[in-house]
């Protein structure tokens, strides 16, 4: 297969998901159907009619492209592609249901494992924030770039208050977190986002996240000048057996640095 063209990927990705914008802005703070999956997740009408919007308009017009979704059955013929669509319809299914505006759309374009074109788009804030390998980040088509935030102290994380507060970090070889400004959205590939423009500084989640939550939000970060990676610094491939991975770290690269040297000893769970 011939190397994608990463800017005409791109703008099919920003015609196609602004499109499905607009379908989930019909369903947001209206009557629609919900319901929970086999391992607890919520999932509506919405993140289904958004899917079946991406997986006909993308794959039409990118048919030797292999798919993977959350919200479609996995084809593991997908594993012997070299690129691939990996969407999330609605990231944040739970804030969309509370009629918060923390949800995106994410849809990336990875070839042999990394992302080479993505956009993350909150359609109710219409920040669309896009980019394609090589190329710089945007938001709204003007020119993004993480801050040059240098220390943890007095940072701007998004994060989990409630596990950065947790006992075990007052534990030796772990170090109690400083004093930060942090919050929280329910979308990670949002969260992302807001690091890869400047609104806060940090992210961090200590907890396996699936590639559609991360494959669009990856590139778009560093393409921002930011780096993003596992807890213990590797980087993430995408398009494996389980589209999963094992944590989030993402800053600009003086912070990004001081944050994996907190947490990179850290064990977690194998999934």
């Amino acid at each position: 297969m011939p190397v994608p063209n990463a800017a005409a990927d791109l703008a099919l990705l920003e015609s196609s998901v602004r499109e499905a914008g607009a379908i989930a802005r019909e369903f947001f703070g209206g009557s629609y159907k919900r319901w929970s999956k086999e391992h607890g997740s919520p999932v509506t009408e919405a993140d289904l009619a958004v899917d079946r919007f991406l997986s006909e308009r993308l794959r039409a017009a990118r048919p030797t492209y292999a798919w993977l979704s959350e919200e479609t059955d996995d084809d593991p013929a997908r594993l012997k592609a070299e690129t691939v669509f990996i969407v999330d319809p609605i990231d944040g299914t739970v804030a969309f249901m509370k009629n918060k505006p923390h949800f995106t759309i994410c849809a990336a374009i990875v070839h042999q494992g990394r992302p080479i074109a993505g956009v993350v788009y909150n359609p109710i804030s219409e920040e669309f924030f896009a980019a394609h390998k090589g190329h710089g980040a945007s938001c709204n088509g003007a020119s993004i770039q993480v801050s040059d935030r240098r220390e943890i102290e007095g940072c701007r994380m998004l994060s989990d208050k409630v596990m950065l507060a947790h006992p075990a970090w007052n534990a030796s070889p772990n170090l109690p977190w400083p004093d930060m400004h942090i919050e929280t959205r329910s979308s990670i590939a949002y969260r992302m986002a807001l690091v890869a423009n400047g609104s806060f500084d940090a992210m961090l989640a200590l907890s396996a996240k699936r590639d559609w939550d991360l494959a669009a939000a990856d590139l778009i970060l560093t393409e921002a000048g930011g780096i993003a990676s596992a807890h213990d610094g590797s980087i993430l491939r995408y398009n494996g057996s389980g589209a999963i991975q094992p944590s989030i770290v993402g800053a600009g690269p003086l912070l990004y640095a001081k944050l994996i040297e907190r947490v990179s000893h850290v064990k977690l769970p194998q999934r």
